[in-house]
C-alpha cells in the first residue's frame, strides 16, 4: 500500500505545498479506551497549541476548493475546538487524536483491511459514492465536483480532504492493520512532521509492542 499511495496533480496544482506522511501499522492489538489513552488525550489538551498558523493554512486550502471552513472544519480545527472534552473512541483512535491535537496536525486513521485498492488524494468528479450515516441509518452521499477527497477503488474514504471519514474504513477495536495520513501545508516544518510521526509510532508501539510500522513521505519540497 505505501508505495501505491498517490496525490493527484490537480491537488498539487491547488496546493503545491501539500505533503503527507503516510504510515502503516500492521499487527495491532487494539482495544477499548482506558485510563492510559484518556491520559494521552488529557495531556494533549493541556498542551494544545493556540492559534497555530497551520490552522489558517488549512482554512485557506478548504476555501480554495469551495468549502466553507466555518461550516465544515478541517479535522484538527474541529478537535481543537473540542479540546476540553476530547472524545474517547478506542486506544488507537485516542492515540492519533492526541498526537493530532498536540502537533496541530490533521491525522486520518483508516482500517487498511477495508481498503479496495490503494489510497489516493484527488479532486472529485462528483459521482463517487461516500458511505455514511444519516439519522442513525446507513446512507450514501456524493462529494461536490472539484472537492478534494481521499478515495480507493470502491469510493470516497474521506471527504473535504480531512473533514469526514466514511464508515467502511473506520478504525474499530477489531482493527489489526491500520493506515495513518499525517497531512501538512506550509508553513509546517518537516522536522515537526517527523516528530509527530515518531510520537504516533511510539504510542502504537505502546499499544502493541510487536507492531510493524512503515512510513513514506508523499509530496513536499
Amino acid at each position: 500500500m505505501l508505495d501505491a499511495i498517490t496525490v493527484d496533480e490537480a491537488v498539487h496544482e491547488l496546493r503545491p505545498d501539500f505533503a503527507v506522511l503516510v504510515m502503516t501499522a500492521e499487527g495491532l492489538d487494539n482495544g477499548p479506551s482506558d485510563d492510559e489513552s484518556a491520559a494521552w488525550l488529557a495531556e494533549a489538551a493541556k498542551n494544545a497549541p493556540v492559534d497555530d498558523p497551520h490552522l489558517d493554512a488549512w482554512r485557506d486550502a478548504y476555501r480554495a476548493f469551495g468549502a466553507k471552513p466555518q461550516r465544515t472544519r478541517p479535522s484538527v480545527d474541529a478537535l481543537l475546538r473540542r479540546v476540553d472534552a476530547l472524545p474517547a473512541v478506542n486506544k488507537v483512535v485516542d492515540a492519533y487524536n492526541a498526537v493530532s491535537v498536540a502537533y496541530a496536525l490533521p491525522i486520518g486513521g483508516e482500517d487498511l483491511d477495508a481498503y479496495q485498492g490503494p489510497a489516493r488524494l484527488v479532486r472529485a468528479t462528483g459521482d463517487e459514492p461516500f458511505d455514511t450515516t444519516a439519522a442513525g441509518e446507513p446512507a450514501v452521499e456524493h462529494p461536490a465536483a472539484g472537492e478534494v477527497v481521499w478515495r480507493d477503488d470502491a469510493g470516497v474514504t474521506c471527504r473535504r480532504w480531512n473533514w469526514r471519514q466514511c464508515v467502511r474504513t473506520r478504525l474499530t477495536e477489531d482493527t489489526r492493520n491500520a493506515l495513518f495520513l499525517l497531512e501538512t501545508l506550509a508553513p509546517y516544518e518537516p522536522a515537526r512532521l517527523r516528530e509527530a510521526g515518531e510520537a504516533l509510532a511510539a504510542r502504537l508501539r505502546g499499544i502493541t509492542p510487536g507492531v510493524r510500522i512503515g512510513t513514506r513521505l508523499v509530496g513536499g519540497a
